[in-house]
């Protein structure tokens, strides 16, 4: 079967399709014939050499941490009516494959009505957007600004904040971007690839009451310098940059609940019922799984190119 390995550390080049041995299924796993692979900045950032101590890599490696897809095979003391299922398979690695080994532990039943591709948003985008949410607490009537708008995690913090009633400000590169942010529902739109996009912020709505920041580095910095007295600032994504640095004595002073990166770590508890519960939201039609870009899976490259270029709305995933 043919799998996408990175042998070195660098820039796209590096993920090279080879062919391996089909995999087998281990006793309590499944084996899924992968339809739709997600592809995540973390994956990006990976390739790089950059994921620090909690991401550690050894080389040679097959990247990819989640997949949609059936189940061709089944392991010892698994039932077999899993055979033919539809399901996703929440995995540490090697999902740029076009088969996949999995624990049935890491594998939830895909419902009637969504296909693989829009199932895989919410794998994980889905799930951190609801974490991510269900943390800040947004309450009606509220103004939210989410940065980048139209990604993967984002395109759903959109939706998730106008489910509240409270007003969105979305945050965006290009006028096609912006287009999709308010088709899902934001009251407002903004590039900040505009000089002074904050500027125009203060002068249509003054301050905001809650940031949702993927982009780090500057960016980040003016989005929080937004938030008002007593407001919710989280910055848990570095599409744009480094983490975003704040001062605390700056947040204590204006008294804004900061929260970084380190958020994520506490995402684990809940996490397959965040996944089903916004796989439910899809099939309902009440949260619109935005996929971007489908790319072959031998031109995975060609998609981490795309993506740090900034150029996929939504979700981009790899097609076997």
């Amino acid at each position: 079967m043919l799998v996408i390995e990175v042998d070195e550390f660098g820039g796209p080049e590096v993920l090279r399709p080879v062919e391996v041995p089909d995999p087998v299924a281990a006793p309590g796993g499944v084996v899924v014939g992968t339809e739709a692979v997600g592809v995540l900045t973390l994956d990006t950032i990976i390739r790089r050499g950059e994921g620090g101590p909690r991401f550690a890599t050894t080389l040679p490696y097959v990247p990819g941490r989640g997949a949609a897809g059936r189940v061709r095979a089944v392991g010892e003391g698994v039932d077999p009516a899993w055979l033919g299922r539809r399901v996703l398979a929440d995995v540490e690695g090697g999902a740029y494959a076009e088969q996949l080994a999995a624990p049935l532990a890491s594998v939830l039943p895909v419902p009637d009505g969504l296909g693989p591709a829009e199932a895989m948003v919410m794998l994980h985008d889905g799930g951190t957007a609801l974490a991510l949410f269900g943390d800040l607490g947004v309450r009606p009537g509220e103004l939210v600004l989410v940065l980048p708008a139209a990604g993967g995690v984002g395109s759903l913090l959109v939706q998730l904040a106008r489910s509240t009633g409270a007003r969105v400000l979305a945050a965006a590169r290009g006028a096609e971007k912006l287009a999709l942010a308010r088709s899902l529902g934001a009251d407002l739109a903004v590039d900040y690839g505009e000089p002074g996009w904050a500027d125009a912020v203060r002068r249509r709505v003054g301050q905001v009451d809650v940031v949702v920041d993927g982009v780090g580095g500057e960016l980040g910095r003016t989005a929080f310098e937004l938030v008002g007295e007593g407001g919710r600032y989280s910055n848990y994504g570095v599409a744009g940059g480094p983490p975003t640095e704040v001062d605390p004595e700056e947040a204590r002073s204006r008294g804004v609940d900061v929260r970084g990166l380190e958020q994520l770590a506490g995402f684990g508890g809940g996490r397959r019922a965040r996944q089903e519960r916004m796989l439910r939201e899809a099939v309902r039609g009440r949260i619109r799984p935005v996929v971007g870009r489908r790319f072959p899976l031998a031109k995975a490259a060609d998609a981490h190119t795309a993506l740090q270029d900034r150029e996929v709305l939504g979700k981009a995933v790899l097609v076997p």
